[in-house]
């Protein structure tokens, strides 16, 4: 846990965390399904105000990320009937095995729920925080650890010796590589009711569930631990140092009715956020004129 020297103005100190638990454990109680990953902060009859913007800033927080996107993508497809839905819900599977093949994707996220777990449990004397939350919380922290301590081997391993499977997700690398003509056994498949088709992606689901299950809890305490900045880029342009203890990622908060994107850069020396004109056709030029918005810093 860290110190109060080892806090920045972006990093809240232990004092400040031990204050807001309570409200992060409330929150942390719902199902991942219905925490706004990149949601509007505020709403008008249900359009967003915002759109929100994250960029990781190491290696480990970038392959979450891109797995979180890739489930998202799966349970949307997995929803829906048509036969492209189930094959890009299949294909999406594909891409979460290659994605989370990385030999320490596994212990980084038993680490880091180890130590949240260690952090909560910590704060059962306070009487600021709610027991029956702070246990909901634990609960499924210990959840999300069991189940993924308990895989073997590689992630999603019992897929990765379907040979069928694997004949599918070979022929998905090549472009148009899946049409009848070459796997008429996966047409066939797809010509099948939706419902029959639906459940065996469901189990096809199952050995990479614990993985969702534990990035969700780990992202969703990422993104409570941020400080947010309101800043101005002037021209487009925004330049800073970052502070002595780096964070792990932005959250680029921008209204909605800025013509804009932002463009990010990043490292231990320097932030650079360019503003750009979202062109479709041509490359895209700085958006020249000043530009409010929050930068929210993030730091497990």
């Amino acid at each position: 846990m860290p110190s109060a020297s080892d806090c920045t103005p972006d990093t809240p100190n232990w004092h400040e965390r031990e204050r807001d638990a309570l409200s992060t454990a409330a929150r942390m109680g719902h199902n991942a399904a219905t925490f706004p990953r990149r949601g509007p902060y505020r709403t008008v009859f249900g359009e967003p105000l915002v759109i929100i913007y994250e960029y990781p800033l190491n290696e480990r927080v970038r392959t979450l990320l891109r797995l979180e996107d890739l489930y998202a993508r799966v349970d949307h497809f997995l929803g829906l009937d048509d036969p492209n839905d189930h094959h890009a819900a299949l294909t999406g599977i594909f891409e979460i095995l290659e994605v989370a093949s990385r030999a320490d994707l596994k212990s980084d996220l038993l680490q880091e729920l180890d130590r949240q777990r260690t952090f909560l449990d910590a704060l059962r004397s306070n009487p600021a925080i709610s027991e029956d939350k702070l246990n909901q919380v634990l609960g499924d922290i210990e959840t999300a650890f069991s189940n993924l301590h308990a895989l073997s081997g590689k992630t999603g391993q019992s897929l990765r010796e379907n040979e069928w499977l694997m004949a599918i997700k070979q022929r998905a690398g090549i472009p148009g590589g899946t049409s009848e003509f070459d796997l008429p056994s996966y047409h066939y498949w797809l010509q099948q009711p939706p419902e029959a088709r639906r459940g065996h992606l469901a189990e096809w689901m199952k050995p990479i569930k614990p993985v969702h299950a534990a990035l969700s809890i780990v992202l969703r305490v990422l993104r409570e631990s941020g400080r947010t900045v309101s800043l101005m880029a002037y021209q487009g342009v925004f330049q800073q140092t970052p502070a002595d203890k780096p964070a792990q990622m932005l959250r680029l908060v921008l209204a909605n009715d800025i013509p804009c994107v932002p463009e990010i850069s990043a490292n231990k020396y320097a932030l650079n956020i360019r503003f750009l004109l979202p062109e479709v056709v041509q490359k895209s030029r700085v958006y020249d004129r000043d530009v409010a918005f929050d930068l929210i810093f993030c730091n497990l």
